[in-house]
Formats: C-alpha cells, sequence, structure tokens
C-alpha cells in the first residue's frame, strides 16, 4: 500500500531499501523507527490527527511495539510513595499567617520541586470545566484536529500533535496534546480552537494573581523584588496545553511523559482525579527518600506547582527543577492542563548576582533563553537535566567565582 511512498523516500536518500535508509541515518533506533512507523497505516493514523486516541479508538490489545519503553524507563507504581506533603493554603498570604506560608513555599522549592496550593484564586467550577473542555477537544473527529498539526497548522500559536519529539525518540510517549502560546487576548481568541480557547484563557488569566504571589515569595527570598518593570524577565512568555492520555491496554509498558524537567520559570498544572504524577526526589535535597520516585496525589480543587530550570538557575541551585515524568492507565483516559510560565526568549539568564555573592560561587554560567529553549525542544524526553548545560564544571568553581551580572533588561541577539 504504500510501496510507492517508501520508494520516492529511500529515492530522496539515495538508499537502495527502507532498512538501508534506517542504518543510513546514523543506524539509531530512534531515526529507524521514525522512518518505519512513517509508511505503516498505524503512523499514518496518529499523524493525520487521531493521535494514540485513534490507536486506541480501532480496538487494539496490546501495546504497539513503538511505545514500549525500555525496562528502565517503564513505571512501576508499586515502586513509588506518595508524595503526603500537605497543600499549602495561597489565601493566608494576605494574613497574620504571611510569613510562615512564605515559608512553606520557599521550603517545598528547596527540597522536592513540586508543591499543591489550594485556595488559589482560581474558580474550582473552572477547573472542572476545563478537564470536560480537554475531553471534548480529543473527543472530535479526527479532521477537526488535524488542522493545528504542526506542518500545517493556520496559527503559529497553536500545535496539535503527539508525544514530544517522535523523530528522536527510542519509545514514544502515549499521550495526545494541543498546545497554544500566549502573545495577547485578541490573538487567542481569534487563533486559539475555537473549542477550548474560553476556557483556557481563563485559566491563564484568573492564575495571573497566583503566579504573582508565589514568584513574590521564592524571589523575595533571594533578595529579589518583583514589580512591573521586571516582571517580563521572568514569566514574559506563557502557553497553555491540554494533554490527553488514552486507556492503555498494557500501562506497565508505556509512558504518557517521559522523564524531564520543565524549562521555564514555574508550571502551573490541573491535574484529574486519576493520577499519574511522578517526580523523583532530588539527589541534593535534604528529603530521606532522596533518589526516590513520589507520586503527587490529586486534591480535589489543588493545583500543581513545580519549579522549572530557569528559577533553579537564578537560585544557584538552592530552589530545585525536578525531573518528573507520567504514568498511564488502563481504567480510564486521563487529562493534565499545564500552564508553562517562562522567560522571553531574548532575556539573559545566570544566577542572580546576590545569591552568588551570599554562595561565594556561581554554579552556572550565563547564556541566552533562546538557545535554552532550542535545545529542550530540540531532544527528546531522555531524563536528562537540561539545567546541567548551563552547569559550570566543578574544576571552575572557586570560592570567589560571581557570575556575569544578572541583567533585567532584554537582549536581541540573531535568532
Amino acid at each position: 500500500m504504500f510501496e510507492k511512498e517508501i520508494e520516492a523516500t529511500c529515492l530522496e536518500f539515495k538508499a537502495p531499501s527502507l532498512q538501508a535508509l534506517c542504518k543510513y541515518k546514523r543506524n539509531t533506533l530512534p531515526t529507524a523507527y521514525f522512518y518505519i512507523l512513517q509508511f505503516t497505516p498505524q503512523w499514518l493514523q496518529v499523524r493525520d490527527g487521531y493521535g494514540v486516541k485513534g490507536i486506541v479508538d480501532s480496538g487494539i490489545s496490546t501495546v504497539p511495539r513503538a511505545y514500549i519503553q525500555p525496562p528502565a524507563e517503564q513505571i512501576n507504581k508499586n515502586n513509588a510513595t506518595i508524595c503526603e506533603i500537605p497543600p499549602i493554603d495561597l489565601s493566608k498570604l494576605d494574613g497574620p499567617e504571611h510569613d510562615r506560608v512564605v515559608n512553606q513555599i520557599v521550603r517545598a522549592a528547596e527540597t522536592l520541586g513540586f508543591f499543591q496550593v489550594v485556595n488559589h484564586g482560581v474558580p474550582i467550577e473552572l477547573l472542572d470545566s476545563l478537564k470536560q473542555t480537554a475531553h471534548n477537544f480529543f473527543g472530535l473527529p479526527a479532521e477537526r484536529k488535524a488542522v493545528y498539526r504542526k506542518e500545517v497548522s493556520p496559527s503559529p500559536l497553536v500545535k496539535y500533535g503527539t508525544s514530544f519529539v517522535p523523530e528522536k525518540e527510542r519509545a514514544l510517549e502515549w499521550k495526545d496534546y494541543i498546545s497554544m502560546a500566549y502573545t495577547n487576548d485578541d490573538e487567542a481568541l481569534q487563533q486559539w480552537p475555537v473549542e477550548c480557547r474560553d476556557d483556557a484563557l481563563q485559566y491563564l488569566k484568573t492564575s495571573h494573581q497566583m503566579v504573582t504571589k508565589l514568584l513574590e515569595a521564592l524571589l523575595g527570598n533571594l533578595g529579589v523584588e518583583l514589580d512591573n518593570s521586571n516582571i517580563d524577565a521572568f514569566i514574559g512568555k506563557k502557553m497553555v496545553n491540554m494533554n490527553f492520555y488514552p486507556t492503555c491496554p498494557n500501562p506497565e509498558l508505556t509512558v504518557g511523559v517521559g522523564r524531564h524537567s520543565d524549562m521555564g520559570t514555574l508550571t502551573i498544572l490541573l491535574q484529574d482525579g486519576i493520577g499519574g504524577l511522578y517526580v523523583k526526589v532530588p539527589e541534593d535535597s535534604d528529603m530521606k527518600n532522596k533518589g526516590e520516585w513520589v507520586e503527587i496525589p490529586p486534591i480535589p480543587g489543588a493545583i500543581v506547582i513545580n519549579v522549572g530550570d530557569m528559577l533553579q538557575i537564578w537560585s544557584n541551585g538552592k530552589y530545585k527543577s525536578a525531573e518528573h515524568r507520567v504514568r498511564t492507565t488502563s481504567t480510564k483516559s486521563r487529562v493534565s492542563i499545564p500552564i508553562f510560565v517562562t522567560p522571553k526568549a531574548t532575556q539573559k539568564i545566570a544566577p542572580f548576582p546576590q545569591v552568588v555573592e551570599k554562595d561565594g560561587v556561581a554554579r552556572y554560567k550565563e547564556f541566552v533563553f533562546a538557545d535554552y529553549m532550542n535545545s529542550f525542544f530540540g531532544n527528546a524526553h531522555d531524563g536528562e537535566r537540561k539545567s546541567h548545560v548551563a552547569k559550570l564544571p566543578r574544576h571552575l568553581l572557586s570560592p570567589n567565582q560571581h557570575a556575569t551580572s544578572f541583567s533585567l533588561s532584554s537582549t536581541s541577539p540573531s535568532l
């Protein structure tokens, strides 16, 4: 059925066969899978808008080989403990318990890097509506979703896809998603999918005050004051995703999302009641179960907050951007809706000078966020902490070394 397509691709790369093409393309497993999958009905289903959901709806009884993770990446929920850290009540930031709540936020950022918040200012009714809206969007006919595929999307702000970087992954992720970048309200209303734009935009706008309060607490602890003149340096770019994890016949063989840390400043995550979010306790944490995986349990009405790589770097390593991953389930399809807040692409990033002065050493070199972002989106979720790219080698760390001065003004490099 796909002989002509295979022949054309082989001719393009001057390869005598598909097998030779896979070998020619660096002989790597991810590339081999990518080219083989391109010419199977299953991959065409995924590519043309059906997504992983389409594979499940076709009636499969076992996980396709391309989605089977190496044993080291498979998630055994019996080997993880439940994170029993109680949620933080953000309403108390405005009262006499302000300092105690700030200390809770800082302590969570310095240990696990993940915590949950309640009384956060985002209406519970909106959170419930968001979860239903996500289910409704992914239940649309394939052709309605396919118009937002990266290759054909009518808007650079919107991308529908599956997995993360399929052409570079050893095994694909069991996930479909729609990603909506925010520039302003008008463009969001005009360009985001009509089926989910209203709830997604309201989610973004009503969470802003919560994000600001969290950053004020976290940055204030580092000696940096957040105000209107510098806020874009930290959260100048925002994106809302809706993730869909279809039921899986063999959840122990797959992952919804592979091991990674988030590249930005903070992530604001709404998860449903099914669960499946696992976090690795950082090795340099003072928690007793360092290096182990813990599950972040769903709490009704709560929102999950996690520290991103940029906040870890600004804090010179005090705050932890922890590895995390998502397990699939065989019982019910799962959704999650994260908001990613990041610096603008042109922002220079380095540890805050006042933190470096106190520590006596800068643990990270200066870079432009766009370069970091390109590296993040150009590689698979392989468990590598991308913040290591910016980390200075141990032999360069000396007590009198300081980072290049952090500037809150953006640069304008050629991108």
